[in-house]
């Protein structure tokens, strides 16, 4: 494994430390434009179907039906990634979205029926390669241990940038240009970072198990199980505050406002993950996920009694606060849980489960804000934090496990499918 970090592995110091190594900028530059669409991509869907369609119900089963499928497909394509190669994977998911995102553009604009917007959907979600996962995991080749909090702290501040300006992106667009205008950059964005991450080869994760065998499966080891139900229920949150935030700015008939609410979120999630990942912390990483969570539950609560623009955006940031600490928790927690060679496939199934998370707290919220308010849409995400507090609770000592041993299953014999 390569050194990225000298000196201290603390202070604000360990960022440009690590920057400073070669590849490292380049890779976090690349890795952010290719996963620049995270923070847009289900935000321009509900813009467009919405502005197409007059139902916010109808964008909200269109935008989930393109996360749900997403996380099904991530896991799969980590397990490739770990197999046949990064590179690989995103050269050829990258050519396929281009095609399922065309679909659904068209789908939309020419008001299709909803099942056909949703089978469209369904491709874009599939073609989706996690970025979130692979630049994860490539940071993992990439760093010493002692550098890794930083790397995933500086991953999780890139995110909350991305979540900055990507909503206020979308709205600019949507409004200056044309509604359909943010899914076309999404497009543009996803191919350019598939392309510059997958010819970086110096943080290319390699795995050679031993012949006969192949890595053992990251879902087996129980720690992981609670990482992903917990981000589950983080990404429900996510989803359903997104939707809080729109539901809240057309309720005030400034639906403009929304794209700003939602990136207050991002601001406070940014703050906090500079703070917690200069921060030497002596706790382990296990409680910091619960208390972190903890936090995450509480700061949605002021969502649903927010009577004024003003005061939403005040709660959107405390909202925010305890976003980036909770992901950077749960990163530093998988790659000392997953076993080797299966790092790519461990963050997969946590993208997985947050994007169905998300997908699921969106068509929840959406259709409640339909029935009643905002407010009922904020209560929907305390009830998602409130999932993952528990979980990062009950499974202590899961988490407290540490890698396991580089345990091998048999590998299947070939079939026609693999060849």
């Amino acid at each position: 494994m390569a050194g990225v970090a000298s000196g201290s592995d603390s202070g604000l110091g360990s960022y440009y430390r690590l920057l400073r190594k070669p590849g490292a900028a380049a890779l976090a530059f690349w890795g952010m434009v290719g996963r620049f669409p995270i923070a847009m991509r289900a935000i321009s869907i509900l813009m467009l179907v919405s502005a197409v369609t007059g139902s916010l119900g109808d964008a909200g089963t269109v935008a989930a039906a393109m996360l749900i499928s997403q996380g099904v497909a991530s896991p799969v394509n980590g397990r490739l990634a770990d197999r046949l190669s990064q590179r690989r994977v995103l050269l050829t998911a990258c050519l396929g979205h281009a095609v399922g995102m065309t679909l659904l553009l068209v789908a939309i604009v020419l008001e299709a029926p909803l099942w056909l917007m949703v089978v469209a959907a369904v491709a874009t979600g599939c073609t989706s390669v996690s970025f979130t996962s692979f630049m994860r995991a490539r940071w993992a080749t990439m760093a010493e241990r002692g550098a890794l909090r930083t790397a995933y702290a500086m991953e999780s501040m890139l995110d909350d940038t991305i979540f900055l300006l990507g909503p206020l992106l979308v709205t600019v667009l949507a409004s200056a240009v044309h509604p359909a205008a943010g899914l076309v950059v999404c497009l543009a964005m996803t191919v350019a970072g598939s392309v510059f991450v997958a010819l970086h080869r110096r943080s290319e994760p390699v795995y050679e198990p031993a012949p006969g065998h192949v890595p053992r499966r990251a879902i087996t080891v129980p720690g992981v199980w609670v990482l992903v139900i917990a981000y589950a229920g983080m990404g429900f949150q996510f989803g359903a505050v997104d939707v809080t935030m729109i539901a809240f700015a057309e309720e005030r008939r400034a639906p403009g406002t929304a794209g700003v609410l939602i990136s207050l979120i991002a601001v406070g999630s940014l703050v906090a993950g500079v703070v917690y990942g200069a921060v030497g912390w002596r706790l382990s990483q296990a409680r910091l996920l619960s208390l972190t969570t903890c936090l995450l539950t509480l700061g949605a609560v002021p969502l649903a009694f927010a009577g004024s623009t003003p005061l939403m955006a005040l709660c959107a940031v405390g909202a925010g606060i305890a976003i980036s600490p909770a992901l950077i928790a749960g990163s530093t927690l998988l790659e000392s849980l997953a076993p080797k060679g299966s790092l790519s496939e461990a963050f997969s199934w946590l993208t997985s489960a947050g994007a169905i998370g998300i997908a699921s707290g969106t068509a929840a919220g959406g259709h409640l804000a339909d029935l009643g308010s905002s407010a009922w849409a904020a209560w929907a995400g305390v009830g998602g934090g409130l999932l993952a507090l528990v979980l990062s609770l009950a499974g202590q000592s899961a988490l407290r496990g540490g890698k396991p041993e580089a345990a091998t299953e048999p590998a299947p014999e070939m079939t026609a499918l693999d060849q």
